[in-house]
């Protein structure tokens, strides 16, 4: 019964986006996806839901992750209808809002349940930006210790505006060698051994 009120509201997110000014998102996330968020932003950005739908978002991640929802919302034998059935079923259960509800009955509308999991991803950036997150991600070949970590990120609060706020992602990739290779919103900065050997290759064949 809950998901058959809820599916009576499929399409207030997509005729919302449309009879509405949308709400501007910090960033641009192009692609498929990224029209989607923009307008899940949008939505929730208006009724002042943001955080709650972020969070709702992962519970729908939650539910892709499932083997068994997986195996029928990425399947392309499987009907349309039967997967958005298995969706609404799940978020009945859940008990989310009628705007992350009603993406996901537009995303299934539309063929485009199997784009659900880059469209959280790209929502998640928008509120990353949102509340002056800037993402950054450091590969190095070993794990930093707590001493080197710390230095790091104090270094990186450089790149950084006075209301900008790190969120640091660290990885970890044998094959650099040694050294590490920061990201860090549009920049991008290879320090690692393997790219100073294959630099240092490069001139000596030159020579």
């Amino acid at each position: 019964m809950a998901a058959l009120m809820l599916g009576q509201q499929a399409r207030q997110f997509s005729t919302s986006v449309i009879r509405q000014k949308l709400v501007k998102a910090p960033i641009t996330v192009y692609g498929v996806e990224g029209r989607y968020a923009t307008a899940l932003f949008s939505a929730a950005s208006k009724q002042n839901i943001l955080d709650q739908v972020e969070q709702e978002l992962g519970e729908v991640s939650s539910l892709i992750k499932d083997p068994k929802v997986s195996s029928i919302v990425m399947n392309p034998h499987v009907k349309r209808s039967f997967k958005q059935k298995t969706f609404q079923d799940g978020l009945a259960k859940s008990k989310v809002s009628p705007i992350t509800f009603n993406l996901i009955n537009v995303l299934a509308d539309n063929g485009r349940l199997t784009i659900t999991a880059d469209v959280i991803t790209a929502y998640g950036k928008m509120m990353s930006a949102h509340r002056g997150e800037v993402s950054c991600t450091v590969t190095t070949a070993q794990p930093l210790d707590a001493a080197s970590l710390a230095d790091l990120k104090v270094a990186l609060k450089g790149f950084l505006q006075k209301h900008e706020s790190i969120k640091l992602e660290t990885k970890l990739d044998s094959t650099i060698l040694g050294g590490m290779i920061v990201s860090i919103g549009d920049k991008y900065v290879d320090m690692s051994t393997k790219t100073k050997i294959l630099k240092l290759t490069k001139l000596i064949k030159e020579t």
